[in-house]
């Protein structure tokens, strides 16, 4: 009984395992692009593991849809689970928009790479204008800190959103002046 069922389920079984290493190569390939372009461009360690987090997660998505696509799913099931995601992930996101624009600005940042830690940068924001060192960048925020030591978390989407000057050796060879 159980051979026959694995006979009838053997081109699904092979597709699958094709989908299971294809899968384990892109994973490792794309893991090694984004290192390898995260070491010509000095980017710090745990913001390349972001980044490849997300690789790793869009991979995981298509995996998804490919083994259903290979087990054969009826399209009205696929189209029902597919809108009922979708409604509990639009609330979600719509509630949290932020979140989600702050991630986008982060991929961003790390493949555009305008600035670096240790940048120092004048945010032109005409209601709170800064002018601080960059000591962090995360997923979500830019930790800064202002010359008189003030540290400032400011959200990534706002950084591509205002007009950003990178100041060279603003806070060494000048007096801060407000």
């Amino acid at each position: 009984m159980e051979i026959l069922a694995l006979q009838e389920y053997s081109k699904e079984l092979i597709a699958s395992a094709i989908l299971l290493v294809t899968l384990l190569f892109f994973r490792t390939a794309t893991t090694k692009l984004v290192r390898r372009y995260a070491k010509t461009n000095q980017t710090l360690e745990h913001r390349t593991n972001l980044v490849v987090k997300y690789m790793h997660l869009f991979l995981y998505i298509l995996a998804a849809i490919a083994l259903i696509i290979i087990w054969g799913v009826q399209t009205k099931d696929i189209i029902l689970a597919f809108s009922s995601v979708t409604t509990v992930v639009g609330v979600a996101l719509i509630a949290q928009w932020s979140i989600l624009s702050n991630i986008t600005a982060g991929i961003i940042l790390f493949f555009s790479f305008p600035f670096k830690i240790g940048d120092v940068i004048k945010i032109h924001d005409k209601d709170f204008p800064i002018i601080a060192e960059i000591v962090d960048i995360s997923a979500f925020h830019v930790f800064l800190k202002t010359y008189d030591g003030e540290q400032i978390i400011y959200p990534n989407n706002l950084l591509l959103q205002k007009g950003i000057s990178i100041l060279k050796d603003h806070f060494k060879d000048k007096e801060f002046v407000d």
